[in-house]
């Protein structure tokens, strides 16, 4: 197969590339800033139109991947970065593929599962968010009478936004799947494993906030195989969940870690520290304070089955490729 990857070259992008050309493919990655790589890279500025169009003409699978990542505060600039960085590159692949005689039969555009609201363990808005039963976020309240911040219901209305411009028009040769995606894990540096594992290992790694918030997640190899899964199965279609199947209060979650780096200990960090925290590291509490409980229903009707569906053995695992790197 050929397969495109616009903003390819981050994480993920570079995960997913190395992934399909390990396996046979032909990969192309659309990129401000081409790189040596296995595959090739083209350069385009996710802003006009230009040659890079050509990639697309007759490639089996387009996976879009811009944006801006969300490790950040949301200052008025940085919202319409984010906003911007999303939602341009994804209305003009539109305008690219309405120029190609044979466009791509598959259009995987990224997406992110804050898009459903918050559902923190043991309240009455407790309950795992499916594609089919699942609700979206905005303006939820996260309390009996509170209300969720208002930076909570932005980064909502943002996705919704972005899968609302990736759905507009229609394109009646190319099937369109929204990854509905949760944080991706893998052993690289930079990655949210990273982090998370440094605070760990310098013993901060301890229950952030009051523990009860739903950590939705999904280890780098499950997400490439689901996305190879979503090529083959040519009957799945609109907004797919991209987590694993047991998503755990962070309570667990940031055990589970402690456990796998062999660290009894981790300091607490509850939501007004943390948020001081947060505000020097500039970024935002909702990173790690927003109750996500996102259950992949579509993935596992269609018969996906996971490698890793439990945090544990996948916190173990990604512990262990961490180590024969550095023994490398």
């Amino acid at each position: 197969m050929r397969i495109v990857l616009p903003g390819g070259s981050g994480q993920v992008g570079r995960m997913l590339a190395r992934f399909f050309q390990d396996r046979g493919h032909h990969v192309t990655v659309l990129t401000r800033g081409p790189y040596t790589a296995p595959w090739q890279t083209v350069f385009w500025d996710g802003i006009e139109l230009g040659p890079w169009v050509e990639a697309l003409e007759g490639a089996d699978v387009c996976i879009h991947l811009s944006g801006r990542s969300v490790n950040c505060r949301y200052t008025a600039r940085n919202r319409r970065e984010l906003y911007d960085s999303r939602i341009r590159p994804t209305l003009l692949l539109h305008r690219a593929f309405a120029t190609l005689a044979n466009p791509p039969r598959l259009w995987m555009n990224a997406s992110s599962a804050t898009i459903y609201r918050h559902a923190p363990q043991g309240t009455e808005f407790d309950r795992p968010m499916d594609e089919a039963t699942g609700e979206l976020g905005g303006h939820e309240l996260i309390s009996p009478r509170r209300p969720a911040p208002a930076k909570w219901n932005w980064t909502v209305q943002l996705v919704k936004d972005w899968e609302a411009a990736f759905f507009s028009g229609e394109m009646p040769n190319t099937r369109r799947i929204a990854l509905r995606t949760s944080l991706v894990f893998g052993p690289e540096p930079g990655s949210v494993f990273a982090v998370l594992s440094r605070l760990v290992r310098t013993g901060l790694g301890g229950t952030q906030g009051n523990g009860r918030q739903y950590v939705s997640w999904i280890h780098d190899a499950d997400f490439a195989r689901a996305l190879e899964f979503l090529i083959a199965n040519e009957e799945i279609d609109g907004p797919v969940n991209l987590a694993a199947p047991n998503p755990l209060p962070n309570r667990e979650f940031m055990a589970a870690l402690r456990e796998a780096w062999e660290m009894p200990n981790g300091l607490w960090a509850p939501a007004p520290l943390l948020a001081v925290g947060m505000f020097f590291l500039r970024t935002e509490p909702e990173l790690v304070l927003k109750s996500r409980r996102v259950v992949p229903g579509r993935l596992l009707d269609a018969g996906f089955e996971f490698q890793f569906p439990d945090w544990p053995e996948a916190a173990a695992d990604l512990v262990r490729q961490w180590r024969q790197r550095d023994d490398l």
